[in-house]
């Protein structure tokens, strides 16, 4: 059976680094962007079968619609990411309104609406991996950045939530917190997104590439994983 993972925010930034790893370990790829010839190009570049599709994450129809395109032309989606962010950095006594809004719908609500899109189809196959990409200013907060702050710390609430609810399905969902984008890319894109969507067996093991990691147990069938830049919640 393929591996089917959909990237959304697959057409740059995190969202494309992610998408390029998982062609190259033989995952077959959807590619997700507002912008469909962006997305195609995206796409075009990793090879092989994989598709684009355009998507505004905020608009539940197009969600809807797109799980149900890529379900017609790949097959299940096993494997989500969700990379799909926006930022409008402002004091928030200057940042209008539809600033705000635009933020928390596309870095919050779409999160829960490719998230609960993608619920039917593992629930029903009883496994499946989400990765939400969140943000170290989410937990830590910045100056200037108070309402894209709001959303991504949003997003670690939801993401734990969720969790907890389908745990017993064997699906997980894990928020990765990035704080040094070289960091992640030399750490989490090669090492702990593939081991969240691949193998819960691989949280157990040691992992010696990174020496400066410690583990705190929060909670049954929960880690907090600390590193010097970022920080990743885990559920197995």
């Amino acid at each position: 059976m393929d591996k089917v993972c959909a990237v959304f925010g697959g057409s740059r930034g995190i969202g494309r680094a992610v998408a390029q790893l998982m062609a190259r370990k033989g995952y077959r790829l959807a590619i997700i962007a507002r912008n469909l010839d962006v997305a195609k190009a995206a796409a075009g570049e990793l090879g092989g079968d994989h598709l684009a599709f355009s998507c505004d994450v905020a608009k539940e129809h197009e969600v809807q619609n797109t799980f149900e395109e890529m379900e017609k032309n790949l097959g299940p989606v096993n494997f989500l990411v969700n990379a799909a962010g926006i930022n409008r950095d402002s004091l928030l006594v200057r940042t209008k309104t539809e600033d705000m809004v635009s933020q928390l719908h596309t870095n919050l609500l779409g999160s829960m609406l490719t998230c609960k899109a993608a619920m039917k189809t593992m629930i029903q196959q009883q496994r499946g991996s989400i990765v939400n990409v969140g943000s170290i200013i989410g937990l830590k907060g910045n100056s200037g950045q108070s309402v894209y702050s709001a959303s991504k710390g949003g997003l670690v609430g939801f993401s734990r939530a969720l969790a907890k609810e389908v745990a017993r399905k064997k699906i997980r969902v894990n928020v990765v917190a990035p704080d040094d984008l070289k960091l992640v890319l030399c750490l989490f894109l090669r090492l702990h997104l593939l081991q969240s969507l691949e193998n819960t067996d691989k949280y157990k093991e040691e992992n010696k590439i990174c020496s400066h990691r410690y583990d705190e147990r929060l909670e049954r069938r929960r880690y907090k994983e600390k590193y010097p830049a970022w920080e990743v919640w885990r559920t197995y």
